[in-house]
């Protein structure tokens, strides 16, 4: 430990430490005198290291205190740190010999009083509400009658037997219960890793898929409830494709996973009642649309029925359809009977007709009939009707040539009328007895003395070409004068 060397100067009595020694011995000082103590302060300057190692500082208005936290009981923290969180922190002083510092190796973390829980509550609710974890679009519908219902609370207490009771008065289902801790270090994991083991269940899997999700937990306060505003729980509940109840805590109390649910129960009885309808109503209900149903049916077949009866009453009867139908048929027979006669008698009499020709006779007649219709035929009948058809051809081509030389000379003079009343409203008519029409630089008109500067370029169009000039001034409007005897008769323009 400390050497036995001494100086003259001191006697000898004063002993001499190297600076690892004097480190080590205020390490142990330290260590021995603050073996286990809870410091409250501000969590400033966060970082988490490679090796999962938590460095960060606590502070107050009157000094600084390094704080770590080494990764094993990280990740046993009941909440992370995070700047201007203000916490208490449970562990032992001790020293940093490299740097000479001392340091409090954290063992436990808890937030310090209500107001820094409300205060980081309040801003997770943001973070997360802009990322539209809570928005209600997102919402899915709860089934009316689910097989399978999944529950993610405590095995043991009032929530799950409270459940069970309710869901077995109301409409008795199947219930899975996936059994987590509620409260204190690592429920968040537990309930995010329950809901989303849940989801993994196939369809039709050895177990079966809940078609509903409670997620439950009795009242208590803010700190108790804290695991439920974890981020995530609050993302694996965002997540579910399974439809969500969220019942935690009283009616009064507000967790991030209420937000995230699908539905939200103020109660987890109410959350039973939610998932499942009552039988009872159920059979009655279903007892009362029998009823009405069987009457609907009724009452329409009695309508059928009446209206087909009056429809019936006013077909004739059918004794008297079928004996109008046998009169006609025999009238049809006996008039069948006399054509078939008559048709007979006529035939007889056309062979017998024939019976004294003979085939010579017969090729005779066929043959002069054969003649008469093929002189109907003839070329020169043929012929005349094409000579007929060619003179009204001719006849309709000079009617044509005619009416086409009448539109064409109605059109073009239709055209030379407008072709003189154009040159008549030009104003070229006008350049040509000795006007002009001035224009500026971007070749609009000019029609008022006052729109000319003095320097402007501008153009002169008459009758026979432009000119350019530049306008150099303006003059005085001129009055007019009286017109004067001796001007040969000629009127003035102006």
């Amino acid at each position: 430990m400390a050497t036995a060397e001494g100086s003259a100067a001191d006697g000898g009595n004063r002993p001499v430490f190297t600076v690892g020694e004097l480190s080590q011995a205020l390490k142990r000082v330290v260590e021995g005198e603050f073996a286990w103590v809870s410091v409250r302060g501000e969590v400033s300057g966060f970082k988490r290291a490679a090796s999962g190692h938590l460095y960060f500082s606590l502070k107050d208005a009157d000094a600084v205190l390094d704080a770590v936290c080494w990764r094993g009981a990280a990740g046993r923290l009941g909440t992370l740190p995070e700047d201007g969180l203000e916490v208490v922190a449970t562990g032992k002083i001790s020293t940093y010999p490299g740097r000479s510092r001392y340091q409090i190796v954290v063992e436990r973390l808890e937030l310090s009083g209500a107001g820094a829980l409300l205060a980081l509550l309040e801003k997770r609710k943001r973070e997360l509400a802009a990322e539209g974890l809570f928005e209600e679009a997102r919402r899915q519908a709860l089934p009316y009658l689910p097989e399978t219902i999944g529950v993610v609370t405590s095995p043991t207490g009032a929530v799950i037997r409270d459940i069970l009771h309710r869901i077995e008065d109301r409409f008795p289902r199947r219930v899975l219960v996936w059994p987590v801790t509620v409260q204190g270090a690592g429920a968040a994991d537990e309930v995010a890793a329950a809901i989303a083991g849940f989801n993994r269940l196939e369809a039709g899997g050895p177990v079966p898929r809940p078609d509903v999700l409670i997620v439950a937990r009795g009242g208590g306060s803010l700190e108790d409830l804290w695991a439920f505003n974890e981020e995530a729980v609050v993302r694996a509940a965002a997540a579910s494709a399974i439809p969500l109840i969220s019942a935690v805590g009283h009616e009064t109390d507000v967790t991030l996973i209420d937000l995230a649910a699908d539905r939200r129960a103020p109660t987890p009885t109410a959350a039973a009642e939610m998932a499942v309808p009552v039988r009872a109503d159920l059979l009655e209900r279903t007892g009362t649309l029998k009823h009405r149903l069987g009457a609907s049916f009724r009452r329409l077949l009695a309508e059928r029925r009446a209206r087909v009866e009056g429809l019936g009453r006013g077909l004739p009867a059918a004794r008297d359809r079928l004996t109008a139908a046998g009169q006609r048929l025999d009238d049809w027979s006996e008039r069948l009977g006399r054509g078939v006669r008559g048709r007979l008698a006529t035939q007889r009499q056309a062979v017998e007709r024939l019976r004294p020709l003979k085939p010579r006779q017969l090729l005779a007649l066929k043959r002069q009939q054969l003649g008469h219709a093929a002189e109907r035929l003839s070329a020169e009948r043929l012929a005349e009707r094409i000579g007929d058809a060619h003179e009204l051809t001719n006849l309709l081509s000079r009617r044509l040539g005619h009416a086409t030389r009448a539109t064409l000379g109605a059109r073009r003079a239709r055209v030379e009328t407008a072709g003189r009343l154009l040159e008549g409203y030009s104003y070229r008519g006008v350049l040509a007895r000795g006007y002009a029409v001035v224009r500026d630089e971007r070749e609009w008109p000019v029609t008022r003395a006052v729109a000319v500067k003095s320097g402007a370029a501008l153009s002169l169009e008459f009758h026979d070409g432009r000119a350019a000039a530049l306008a150099t001034g303006r003059t005085k409007r001129r009055k007019r004068e009286p017109e004067s005897d001796d001007d040969g008769g000629q009127t003035s323009l102006l």
